[in-house]
Order: C-alpha cells, then sequence, then structure tokens
C-alpha cells in the first residue's frame, strides 16, 4: 500500500509504452526517451539495480523489495500504512486479520 503523495516515488517501469507520438513518454526536448533505448541497460537502471542487503522492514526486519520502502508489504497492509513513508492510509481496527 502506497499513498498518493508516495507515487510519485515509484520506479518506471522496464518497458514503458511504445514510442510514438502522443504516448504518455513523448516528451520533446533533450529530456525526453531516447529512440530504440533499452531501459535496463541504460545507466539510470545501473544506478538504481535491487540491492538485496539494502533496507529491511521497520517492524519484522524481512527484506524490504520495494525500492525506498521502510515497510514490507504484508507490515503495511496488516498496519494500514504506506509502505514508504509510514502515514496511515486506511482504518483496520474493524479488519478480522490472522497475526500471520
Amino acid at each position: 500500500m502506497v499513498c498518493k503523495k508516495c507515487e510519485k516515488k515509484l520506479s518506471a517501469l522496464a518497458a514503458p509504452d511504445k514510442w510514438k507520438e502522443g504516448s504518455k513518454n513523448a516528451v520533446a526536448g533533450s529530456a525526453g526517451r531516447k529512440i530504440n533505448q533499452n531501459k535496463l541497460l541504460s545507466k539510470s537502471a545501473k544506478l538504481n539495480r535491487f540491492n538485496p542487503m539494502e533496507s529491511k522492514c521497520k517492524i519484522c526486519k524481512n527484506k524490504v523489495h520495494q525500492d525506498k520502502g521502510h515497510y514490507c508489504q504484508d507490515c503495511a497492509y496488516k498496519k494500514g500504512i504506506c509502505a514508504m513513508c509510514g502515514k496511515q492510509v486506511l482504518d483496520t481496527s474493524s479488519y478480522k486479520q490472522s497475526s500471520k
């Protein structure tokens, strides 16, 4: 679970929209995506590669698979908090959840 503020921080897809006029990633100028660019081999992808020792959940100490995340998905759902910032997203007081 991620709040609306943290949705902007999520990483980009490895295979975005096909390059064409009018698509979401069609940006004019040098800031746009290069034609025939492989996102997996680009410089930005090499800097942000998955590092298994990078972060652990603050609650259960398991590995966090989300980039820039502080809580694993299980703990974030059980507590009703954002997995990235810890902000309360939904009220789970009336939910019947197992402790597992």
